[in-house]
C-alpha cells in the first residue's frame, strides 16, 4: 500500500465532509444522530482560514486530520480525525496522527488537545492521549465527550 499525505485544499471541503460522516456513523450511530450532529461534523471552505488539514490518499482521499492552533500559539486542537470506514485498522489515523504531531512540533507547540467520541478513545489511548476532563457535545444535549491531551515536549 502505498500512502501518501498531503496539505487538504478548500475545494476539497464536500468531499471531506462525506467521509467525516461515513467514518461517523460506522461507530453505530443512527442517522437521527447523524443529522444532529451534520453541522458540527461539516468541513467548509472558511474552516481553512483557522485550520491546517492533512489527508491521506490511496488512490483517493482516505482519511483527515486537522490542526487548530490557540491563541497563545503555545498549543493546539485536533479539531478533526476520521478514517474512511473501508480503510479503518490500515495505519490511516496513525500516519495521519504523525503528519498531525509533526507539524505541530515544527510550530512550536507544547501540547494537543481534542475531544474524543468515547467509540474513538481506544485509539487515542494507544497514542499516548491521555484523558483530563470531558466537555459536553456541541450537537448532541448531555451528551458527554472525552478531553484528551498530548504532550509535545
Amino acid at each position: 500500500m502505498n500512502m501518501q499525505t498531503r496539505k487538504a485544499r478548500p475545494d476539497e471541503a464536500r468531499v471531506l465532509t462525506e467521509l467525516v460522516m461515513r467514518s461517523k456513523q460506522s461507530n453505530g450511530y443512527d442517522d437521527d444522530f447523524m443529522e444532529a450532529c451534520r453541522e458540527e461534523l461539516a468541513i467548509r471552505e472558511d474552516h481553512f482560514f483557522a485550520r491546517e488539514y492533512w489527508v491521506a490518499e490511496v488512490e483517493e482521499i482516505c482519511g483527515i486530520i486537522g490542526l487548530e492552533v490557540d491563541a497563545s500559539g503555545l498549543s493546539g486542537e485536533a479539531c478533526v480525525l476520521f478514517v474512511d470506514p473501508a480503510w479503518k485498522r490500515k495505519g490511516v489515523g496513525l500516519q495521519l496522527w504523525q503528519t498531525l504531531v509533526k507539524n505541530a512540533k515544527d510550530k512550536g507547540l507544547n501540547s494537543i488537545r481534542l475531544d474524543a467520541d468515547p467509540a474513538a478513545a481506544p485509539f487515542y489511548q494507544a497514542l499516548d492521549l491521555r484523558t483530563i476532563g470531558s466537555v459536553l457535545s456541541n450537537s448532541i444535549p448531555g451528551r458527554k465527550l472525552l478531553h484528551m491531551a498530548y504532550d509535545l515536549e
